[in-house]
């Protein structure tokens, strides 16, 4: 038998149970339809689930609404575990393409790349599921209901999980989070090639040792500006079936029974019309951390009263005692559970797979060479060239000796960041350097000292400083790992606590190593591997050439050598500010945005958000708006031309900022509203344009409202954010300015 007729046969046999429905003939009534309408995949959906839903007991609807929901033999329901993950690509279920930590991946500034990451995930995603239903595993993990992305803001870089996150910026945050939402969920007008989750709603960054208890205050201005906007896009436009909620309160109430967040906001404003997740834990968190109710009924009532429908865990089987002591009605039960079912239904999951076009994604597509060609692209467009002093990069292939020094030189794990799938090849930095170079060149290795922990003896370090004596130049790997940084974790080693971190700084035995590196006196290039910013100043201070690498996925160490070698020109561009210090930064706890991100932060950074250097330079050309004076309820048009102004082909990102330089309420000093990245060949001119809405430059006034006010309005466009002086190498430092004005009264806006 072949493989394809093979698994129609295991398919029909999973459909056995409910075939024998279809087949039954009413005996009280042969004039009845022998075909149950949940069966019948010609109806609309909504009548499908109504009429599924009104055949379970109280009993088998509870026990739909946790992760790992069972069987339903009787009706035809397969088991199904809803826990899914795939941050930047399917995690935790076997081989699977790794592409870049989520940081990384918003270091590309490109929505286009997204998408594509995003398109090979879910086609990886279906191929798993669908081979893992033939196998008869309906474990955690290999579900269709994905509970990526994570579109938090990272207000803070000392938040361990910031590395799962698109950076510290809301228009960068939602453009990336659409388009990964679109590449996940899929154009089929009827079916959804799998279920993307956004999280964690909504006000939600750290510290992670105190989530489960924590109340993030936020200001109404501070909620709209920053930490609402990537979400509502990724619901409104990206279409999102599914939102997680967060473990912490904001301003008093569980985020996962949220009135206000869940009900009017999300639900009312927004119009959402798919199910909530919580957080794994937080229904209880509710009870036992944030006290608000006094029993695990009352918690589970009152988050199905607000608007979550799946718990992650099985605090929701206290719902059928809440039913009974009055706590909810079983019609409150059936909302919830119609929303979970309708999810399974526009899955495809009661459907005939011919009918489904993504049920027949081939198994091979996993883990393929062309899957492995997109995560060495969007690696090498997710590095981040910092600095690079006397054009020391690219460095040249015909070197006698070369040194690669320190310990993210040759470990796997620093490349795959957390919530990674399993490559079934990673070329480390160490290797992909050696893969580069030719037969001529020695490549000599040292580790030098481990990541946080100091030695014992010096024989690491002493190693390390000989290997870089003996060579023509050095490339040092340092930096973090997600063994230091990460969700809820217990890390006992200096400078770190809870999986966050209490300083910006490199780790002490690290700074030692490089400083006794640097003082051979050979040419040193510093790449660091790490999911947030890291306060190198001494290295920006005495290093030649800086590179960040994020955690960088399964092709790291190939992207890595293109770079450092000049066969591929460096275009990424920070997602994060730098800071020089933590001394820089308000209280970790303080959710307000005041001093915070390059909106408000008034202070010099290490470097600034949107910084990058180029092996090329850019030029930029008069800045054209298509009229000084608007109305509030017009749009904006923007071009300029940009020129490759140097000898190298390479990708230039147009950064576009907006600032209202006379608002009669607190703003932002500059907020990006927009960006693209384009690629333009040594001597080419292209002209870049761009359309800002009125949302775009509108403010919050203080009824908490979206208007659009008359005053004046600076937009800047170039290769960085304005304000702050580029180093005097290669870079692309220039940016033209121009202003207009909004005239007219006060204006809401959407």
């Amino acid at each position: 038998m072949s493989r394809s007729n093979l698994g129609r046969t295991k398919y029909f046999l999973l459909l056995l149970p409910i075939l024998a429905l279809i087949l039954i003939v009413p005996t009280q009534s042969q004039e009845k339809s022998a075909l149950a309408p949940y069966l019948d995949p010609s109806l609309p959906f909504e009548q499908r689930v109504n009429d599924l839903v009104s055949r379970m007991t109280l009993e088998e609807k509870v026990s739909q609404m946790v992760n790992d929901a069972p069987a339903i033999e009787r009706l035809g329901i397969p088991q199904y575990n809803w826990w899914s993950e795939c941050l930047h690509g399917v995690a935790r279920a076997g081989i699977a393409t790794v592409f870049p930590q989520a940081i990384g991946l918003a270091a590309t500034w490109d929505t286009d790349l997204q998408f594509q990451v995003a398109t090979i995930t879910s086609d990886e995603a279906r191929a798993k599921h669908h081979e893992a239903v033939r196998q008869h595993n309906y474990g955690q993990n290999y579900g269709l209901t994905f509970w990526s992305p994570n579109i938090n803001i990272f207000r803070d870089p000392r938040w361990g999980r910031g590395q799962e996150t698109y950076g510290e910026d809301p228009y960068l945050t939602a453009r990336i989070g659409v388009a990964f939402v679109k590449g996940l969920q899929g154009d089929d007008p009827k079916y959804l090639k799998v279920v993307a989750t956004p999280k964690h709603y909504a006000v939600h960054s750290g510290p992670e040792s105190e989530r489960h208890q924590f109340d993030a205050r936020v200001d109404e201005r501070d909620l709209r500006e920053t930490y609402l906007p990537a979400f509502e896009a990724c619901v409104r436009e990206g279409k999102a079936f599914s939102v997680m909620g967060a473990y912490n309160r904001t301003n008093g109430e569980a985020c996962c029974a949220h009135h206000k967040l869940l009900q009017q906001i999300l639900r009312g404003e927004w119009g959402f019309g798919g199910y909530v997740v919580s957080d794994c834990g937080a229904i209880g968190d509710i009870f036992k951390g944030h006290h608000l109710v006094g029993s695990l009924e009352e918690a589970s009532s009152l988050a199905v009263k607000r608007g979550c429908d799946l718990d992650c865990l099985d605090e929701y089987k206290s719902l059928v005692k809440a039913v009974h002591d009055g706590l909810i009605q079983e019609s409150e039960i059936d909302v919830a559970v119609k929303r979970l079912f309708e999810a399974r239904f526009r899955l495809g999951m009661f459907d005939p797979p011919e009918r489904v076009a993504y049920a027949r994604i081939p198994y091979s597509v996993n883990d393929s060479s062309r899957h492995r060609e997109l995560a060495l692209k969007t690696a090498r467009e997710s590095m981040v060239l910092l600095k690079n002093e006397k054009n020391l990069l690219p460095l040249k292939k015909d070197l006698k000796t070369l040194a690669v020094i320190g310990p993210n030189s040759d470990v796997v794990s620093v490349l795959l960041g957390n919530y990674n799938g399993t490559p079934s090849k990673a070329v480390t930095p160490l290797e992909g350097i050696r893969s580069r170079v030719g037969a001529h060149t020695q490549v000599l290795y040292a580790r030098g000292c481990d990541w946080a922990q100091p030695a014992a003896g010096t024989q690491d370090l002493d190693e390390a400083v000989n290997a870089a004596k003996s060579a023509d130049a050095v490339v040092m790997f340092l930096g973090l790992s997600p063994e230091l940084e990460g969700e809820e974790m217990e890390v006992k080693v200096e400078g770190f606590k809870g999986g966050d971190r209490l300083t910006l700084d490199l780790p002490k035995v690290q700074g030692k190593l490089l400083q006794a590196v640097q003082a051979t006196g050979k040419p040193v290039v510093l790449v660091l591997l790490s999911g947030s910013a890291v306060a190198v100043n001494w290295a920006d201070q005495h290093v030649g050439a800086i590179l960040e690498a994020w955690y960088p996925g399964e092709e790291a160490g190939t992207a890595i050598a293109d770079v450092l070698f000049g066969d591929y020109n460096p275009a990424g561009r920070l997602p994060v500010t730098f800071y020089k210090s933590v001394d820089q930064l308000p209280p970790f706890e303080d959710y307000a945005m005041a001093g915070r991100t390059y909106r408000y932060f008034k202070g010099e950074p290490l470097y600034p958000f949107g910084h990058g250097l180029s092996y090329t330079q850019f030029k930029y050309g008069k800045l054209a708006l298509k009229s000084g004076r608007i109305q509030p309820n017009e749009e904006v048009k923007v071009s300029v031309e940009v020129t490759n102004s140097g000898g190298k082909a390479g990708d230039e990102v147009v950064q576009l900022y907006v600032s209202r330089l006379n608002a009669s309420v607190p703003v932002p000093i500059r907020s990006l509203q927009g960006f693209k990245r384009i690629q333009l060949a040594p001597g080419e001119t292209r002209k870049v344009e761009f359309t800002l809405t009125p949302r775009q430059f509108s403010v919050i006034d203080n009824n908490g409202k979206r208007v659009v006010e008359p005053g004046n309005i600076r937009v800047d466009v170039g290769g960085k954010q304005p304000g702050f002086k580029g180093t005097a190498d290669t870079s692309t430092t220039q940016v033209v300015s121009a202003q207009y004005e909004v005239v007219g009264d006060a204006t809401p806006v959407e």
